[in-house]
């Protein structure tokens, strides 16, 4: 019998190589994709480039939480006089001596602060620049108090607590933190959220008295300032036009004085939560008083008064 191979519309079945048709190609491209993902999960959508941010933002706090590194020879022995608590003084390898490192150095030996030596590089690498001085000394996480703790350890009739309000300059909270402890105050409250943290320069700021003073961090103020009033506390705020002034108002009993910042001065429901706003009497032609200045203006009238008891 003759070959039938090359009779139309027969295939050769040894043929070698691809043969005509889809692949498959049809049928996959008929599946589903499954579900559609998040925005904030596309890497082309604006909410992607959000969520980015908030987790830039929020590995920045935590770090900065975590710890700091202050740079510079003047800060460095500024912060070993205000015995700020340091866990290592990082010095770059081949620094050139002068007084001041020599005086960082032998402040840190009598404190027993460990002394690292590092390759100048590591340290460009630990602060972000090259603008260190050659030196840099680390500071723990400041350790909060709880509010409640504060207020059992303010109690027994004449409490005297400052809470914050709008505070963002931690130079501002230093002084604010050295006046309470100057004045007889028992401890100060801040927001957890849009409000200055215990840093270096606080600590610098409240010359080492935030060792010694408790602070609190406040997740609602509003609500911390009720239970204040709760346990038996006279909440006033500070600021202009209000029903009181310094030279009415009693100060010798358990008090909360909460201090707004010079520029937004009080939020609306703190100062809706207060029992009494009072304000400073001065010259017409001065607008405000700095909000440090403010408080220790007001802690040492109420010290006063509560002396000549």
């Amino acid at each position: 019998m003759g070959s039938n191979t090359h009779r139309p519309g027969l295939r050769k079945s040894d043929k070698k190589g691809a043969t005509k048709g889809s692949g498959g190609q049809r049928r996959r491209g008929l599946r589903g994709k499954g579900p559609t993902p998040k925005a904030e999960d596309r890497v082309y959508h604006a909410a992607h480039k959000r969520k980015l941010e908030r987790q830039r933002r929020d590995s920045g706090r935590h770090q900065k939480e975590a710890q700091e590194l202050v740079v510079g020879r003047n800060p460095v022995i500024e912060c070993l006089n205000a015995k700020v608590p340091a866990t290592a003084m990082y010095v770059a390898e081949g620094t050139k001596n002068d007084n001041r490192l020599s005086e960082a150095v032998a402040i840190a030996h009598s404190r027993a602060i460990p002394l690292v030596e590092v390759p100048r590089h590591e340290l460009d690498r630990m602060t972000g620049n090259g603008m260190h001085q050659g030196i840099g000394l680390q500071i723990p996480p400041f350790e909060y108090e709880d509010v409640h703790s504060l207020m059992e350890k303010a109690a027994g009739g004449k409490g005297m607590v400052v809470v914050l309000d709008n505070i963002t300059d931690p130079r501002n909270l230093g002084a604010i933190i050295r006046s309470v402890a100057a004045f007889g105050g028992h401890g100060v409250v801040i927001p957890e959220r849009r409000s200055a943290s215990v840093t270096a320069v606080t600590w610098r700021t409240s010359a080492g008295t935030a060792a010694r003073l408790p602070v609190a961090k406040a997740t609602n103020i509003t609500r911390t300032l009720k239970e204040f009033q709760k346990n038996g506390y006279q909440v006033v705020g500070l600021d202009a036009g209000g029903d009181h002034t310094l030279d009415t108002y009693d100060g010798t009993g358990p008090v909360v004085v909460v201090v707004g910042s010079e520029g937004k001065g009080l939020s609306r429901l703190v100062a809706e939560t207060c029992d009494s706003i009072m304000s400073i009497p001065m010259e017409g032609w001065v607008e405000s008083l700095n909000a440090s200045v403010a408080a220790g203006v007001v802690l040492s009238e109420f010290a006063r008064q509560r002396r000549q008891a």
